[in-house]
């Protein structure tokens, strides 16, 4: 017999009907499958429900919740913030390091981060306070950068008292720029 009759008889030849054991088989197999499809398809939907993705398992990785003070580090450094918050720390210190006597009548103001300035300004409140600073600054530049880092800070800038603002009274010509600039 030939492989084309063969394949022919088999085709016009009927499949048997399972029966019995077989039938209780195929019957248990699709019952199986079905279930399993409807567990599948509910954990998916419960998944949805909660956020879906993956699940933190029994070690640690990085979706594990973190302590406040390490979650603040972490944040710091993967933004590159570690200089200005060092020194927002050295803000914090200032009396401190200064001493209780000038951070009395000295306060720091803001500070510069660009490279090539690097300025921590400073405002006093009498200009005697003021030049006391300006004469403690390369030592204090020197103490600031040995906590922060060599070459943070360059420069204190000292600003000295700020007056009061200068009223010019209620009338003034319109237009005027200042005291001189009575009749325009």
């Amino acid at each position: 017999m030939s492989t084309q009759s063969r394949a022919a008889a088999s085709a016009e030849a009927p499949v048997p009907e399972p029966s019995g054991v077989d039938l209780a088989r195929v019957a248990l197999r699709a019952a199986k499958e079905q279930a399993k499809a409807r567990g599948a398809a509910a954990q998916q939907k419960k998944q949805a429900r909660r956020g879906g993705g993956l699940r933190s398992g029994a070690r640690a990785d990085g979706r594990d919740p973190l302590p406040l003070g390490a979650a603040i580090n972490r944040l710091i450094t993967e933004r590159g913030w570690e200089t200005p918050a060092a020194v927002g720390g050295v803000m914090g210190r200032w009396p401190q390091i200064v001493g209780e006597d000038l951070a009395k009548h000295c306060v720091p103001l803001r500070y510069d981060e660009d490279p090539d300035e690097r300025v921590l300004t400073v405002q006093c409140d009498s200009t005697a306070w003021a030049t006391q600073l300006r004469l403690l600054a390369p030592r204090l530049v020197a103490r600031l950068n040995e906590d922060l880092g060599h070459g943070t800070v360059r420069i204190i800038r000292v600003l000295g008292p700020g007056g009061p603002r200068r009223g010019y009274g209620p009338l003034r010509a319109p237009g005027s720029t200042g005291a001189g600039d009575t009749y325009g």
